[in-house]
């Protein structure tokens, strides 16, 4: 049975975890899949049993969070002896699949390669950090606003279209980096490339099986020669 104050620390300790995952707008799936454990075991943590061992580790990981700050409550929760808040970072994994932003590339599928910092604030503001991965462009579709061997950085939380913005979107096997509008009854895909002719597809009900829209692109990075 557990005394007073071993189950006030596990109180404490689920309360942090739930707040951090609700800060990063992370479902309790994510951070399963993340931390390498099931759903049921995130609502065993958020409900107050302790993880052990390498499971706290990832937990703090996966929650760019100190492992102090998370177990115990000391100190702050990145591990700055700051407030938890401006100056925090997140690892942003760069996916496997390349998007196309010409002729289009076949899926291969979501293997993370590395892992980027950004500020978490920066990323709050452009959406959900906890959605987001990095793709490098291939192609010239998009140029000059995006170019060739570009990093882009897609919110895949964005998936409903808004006119004029860019996305990422699956067409059948292919990926592409797009601008989506619509017309009535129309997806149309546009480049900023004149060379490259408008991808249009019916908006009817076998309009999630031809086209994906994957997420909203949110930030475009360029290494210099």
């Amino acid at each position: 049975m557990k005394t007073f104050s071993q189950a006030g620390l596990a109180k404490a300790f689920a309360q942090r975890l739930r707040q951090r995952r609700e800060e990063l707008g992370m479902h309790k799936q994510d951070m399963a899949d993340r931390v390498g454990v099931s759903l049921t075991t995130i609502q065993k943590y958020e409900n107050g049993q302790m993880p052990k061992g390498e499971y706290a580790v990832r937990l703090a990981d996966t929650l760019a969070c100190s492992l102090d700050w998370l177990l115990v409550g000391k100190g702050a929760a990145d591990g700055s002896g700051q407030s938890c808040g401006e100056a925090r970072l997140v690892m942003v994994p760069m996916v496997e699949a390349r998007l196309s932003a010409g002729t289009g590339s076949f899926e291969t599928g979501g293997d993370v390669l590395r892992h980027y910092a950004f500020r978490w604030d920066f990323l709050r503001r452009k959406g959900n950090p906890s959605q987001m991965v990095l793709l490098r462009v291939s192609g010239d579709s998009m140029q000059p606003r995006i170019m060739h061997n570009d990093v882009v950085l897609i919110d895949q939380a964005q998936r409903n279209p808004v006119p004029g913005r860019i996305y990422a979107v699956g067409v059948e096997d292919m990926v592409y980096l797009k601008v989506v509008n619509a017309m009535p009854g129309r997806l149309i895909l546009t480049s900023f490339n004149p060379d490259y002719a408008p991808i249009e597809a019916d908006a009817g009900e076998q309009l999630a099986d031809l086209v994906r829209v994957i997420g909203r692109a949110v930030w475009v990075g360029r290494e210099l020669d």
